[in-house]
């Protein structure tokens, strides 16, 4: 029997790649692309009698597993899966997957980019440029400066050798080390922070790491340091950022994700001089998203015929059937 799939992914379309790929693994597809926030009732109402689902990132809740029987696997076209509650897919029998590493070089080049602009002051010239003004004051280089590292997955690992290649040293704070690569230091948190130039964050979102970046946390920072965040926006303190760059307790931050997107009209974020917010597009390269909507499809393929190989549940699931 033909089984359905939803795809909510905004950038996969009846017709393409992917869609065409599914059809002819025996599957119908439902395409539902997400852009804007979607109320739970819609999820299920679209979910239903669907085995799988190749997922944006919509709250996937306990509520949601609960009203969608049908469901046997969710693959997630990224690498985050906070919006996924898995111990609630575990318990309903859905395995849940994410796609490790997809979109590494995608999100390491614009943490490059981000890194310059800030150094550079380019969002601001460029302003000023347009508002009929010709701003010609200093930025700096990123050669001698210290680039700090919180997390060490696919995306940091990625990004440490471009730092090195403008001549950076790189310091990391994570729970993994990589002994192959000694040119990254890894030590204890409050010392990234103290002795970073520059802190990009890459670390996963977990109710460890929600609002790790407090107040007290960028108190530690240098008041010459940028923050640049390509990894989830709760994961800093927005009104403590807010507060420490109008202070000039801190330089300045590059933010690609926000707690609230698209960001609010009262956003605390917002008219700071030194922080700009982009429209989390970090990982949106034509490469990285054909490489997710590909990688998913086969991933969710795998999955709905009890093979997935990179689910994040699938153990337990053999564990419980066994």
């Amino acid at each position: 029997m033909m089984s359905t799939i939803l795809i909510t992914t905004d950038y996969l379309a009846p017709g393409d790649e992917v869609d065409l790929f599914l059809r002819a693994a025996g599957h119908a597809t439902r395409h539902h692309p997400l852009r804007g926030p979607r109320s739970e009732d819609e999820l299920v109402s679209i979910l239903a009698g669907c085995a799988g689902a190749l997922i944006a990132n919509e709250p996937m809740t306990a509520e949601v597993f609960a009203r969608a029987p049908a469901l046997r696997a969710v693959v997630r076209t990224g690498v985050g899966y906070d919006s996924v509650d898995v111990e609630a897919a575990t318990r309903a029998g859905v395995s849940v997957s994410n796609l490790p590493g997809v979109n590494a070089n995608a999100v390491a080049e614009y943490t490059m980019g981000l890194l310059l602009a800030q150094a550079r002051r380019l969002v601001p010239v460029a302003t000023g440029v347009q508002e009929g003004r010709w701003p010609r004051d200093d930025g700096h280089e990123l050669r001698g400066k210290t680039l700090g590292l919180l997390g060490y997955g696919a995306a940091a690992r990625a990004v440490a050798p471009l730092a090195r290649a403008f001549g950076m040293s790189v310091l990391c704070t994570s729970g993994v080390k990589d002994d192959l690569d000694p040119s990254v230091r890894f030590v204890a948190l409050p010392e990234l922070l103290a002795e970073s130039d520059f802190l990009s964050v890459h670390t996963a979102l977990s109710p460890a790491t929600r609002n790790l970046l407090d107040a007290a946390a960028l108190a530690l920072m240098k008041p010459t340091a940028h923050l640049v965040n390509t990894a989830r926006g709760p994961i800093v303190d927005e009104a403590a950022l807010a507060a420490a760059v109008r202070a000039g307790r801190l330089a300045g931050a590059a933010l690609d994700v926000a707690e609230t997107e698209p960001l609010p009209p009262g956003s605390p974020l917002r008219g700071v001089p030194g922080i700009t917010v982009y429209s989390h597009l970090a990982g949106q390269t034509a490469e990285a998203r054909r490489a997710a909507g590909v990688d998913g499809a086969r991933e969710l393929v795998a999955a709905l015929r009890g093979h997935p190989r990179s689910s994040l549940n699938a153990h337990v699931l053999t564990e419980r059937t066994s």
